[in-house]
């Protein structure tokens, strides 16, 4: 079995973190008032089927409060739970984060930079939504060329999260997404290329997919030069486009029980390089947004219990199937 950080039996992204800085760093959501373009006309109007973005950020991250006052109540919010968080990432989560002229972003990030808490930037967007130029700047960032360093003289933490979703065209087009698979690929790539540290986020459980199709992205994922990777399980937002889409066909779901997800999720941990951190296997949006919990009201803490549970029950550990596939090959060519 490969060896994974804290005695996991994966590898999990708050470890990576621990390991390459030395100590916790918490994200505070930041809402810097972005849109879409699959929402503004740009592309399309309406945004992804499944999304409500009030259900998946907190209270103090508003578009109306001045960016300070979102960090200072974020910092407070987290260390109610976490008492001894001393620095900060700001994760600019709502909408796409790149979505705006070069000289706005660089307005945006360079105030979030400012705060004497805040360590680094985490971005999340669209991969339609970067070119040559945004890239250029954000690495000018993470090595410390635009004035931003701690008291130690260490350049900003700065990564980019693309919620690519699925890496089925078909799925992308049916939730209204706006761009395809490849073009995906292609930011990633533009990414990794200027060194900077790229995250993907993937839903598991979009209608019209089979758990086969869900295993699948196993592949394309670790043909991508990610450092992170994060999935969340389909949760019916009220409201939505899929809430009616699920009520018409909810034959063309998959809906998980919670033990079913932690099996399942097992058996894509097996199919994953065993570098790539793992940053999120599941979540749950505030029960006022959905018709039905049905999980429960449980805590990530716990979720978390469960999947080394179920690792350990079944013997098994990120890369597993990767790793059995490599021995075969090698006696097979003896």
């Amino acid at each position: 079995m490969s060896e994974f950080r804290e005695g996991k039996r994966y590898n999990s992204f708050v470890g990576y973190f621990r390991g390459r800085y030395g100590e916790r760093l918490q994200k505070i959501v930041i809402d810097a008032g972005f849109t879409c373009p699959n929402r503004d006309g740009t592309i399309s109007v309406g945004g992804c089927s499944y999304c409500d973005n009030r259900a998946f950020h907190p209270s103090y991250s508003s578009p109306d409060k001045d960016m300070a006052l979102q960090i200072e109540e974020g910092m407070e919010f987290h260390r109610v739970r976490y008492r001894n968080a001393r620095r900060f990432l700001a994760y600019f989560q709502p909408y796409s984060n790149t979505y705006a002229p070069l000289e706005r972003l660089k307005e945006v990030y360079s105030r979030a930079l400012s705060h004497p808490s805040v360590r680094g930037i985490v971005i999340g967007t669209r991969p339609d939504c970067v070119d040559e130029a945004k890239l250029d700047y954000l690495a000018s960032l993470k090595d410390g060329r635009e004035g931003f360093t701690d008291e130690n003289g260490n350049p900003p933490i700065v990564i980019i999260e693309y919620g690519i979703e699925s890496c089925l065209d078909r799925t992308l087009a049916r939730i209204n997404r706006g761009h395809d698979f490849e073009t995906a690929c292609r930011a990633v790539r533009m990414t990794a290329e200027r060194g900077i540290d790229c995250g993907a986020h993937f839903i598991l459980g979009l209608p019209g997919e089979s758990r086969e199709d869900m295993l699948g992205y196993a592949d394309e994922i670790n043909a991508l030069p990610l450092l992170s990777v994060k999935f969340h399980q389909l949760q019916i937002v009220k409201g939505t486009r899929m809430e009616r889409e699920y009520a018409a066909c909810p034959e063309d779901f998959i809906r998980f029980s919670l033990e079913e997800y932690v099996d399942f999720f097992v058996d894509m941990l097996e199919r994953l390089r065993p570098d790539l951190c793992i940053e999120r296997f599941a979540g749950e949006v505030p029960p006022r947004f959905v018709n039905e919990t049905p999980w429960g009201l449980i805590r990530n803490v716990e979720l978390l219990r469960m999947l080394d549970k179920r690792l350990e029950e079944r013997d098994t550990f990120q890369g597993a199937a990767l790793e059995t596939a490599f021995k075969n090959q090698s006696l097979l060519k003896k």
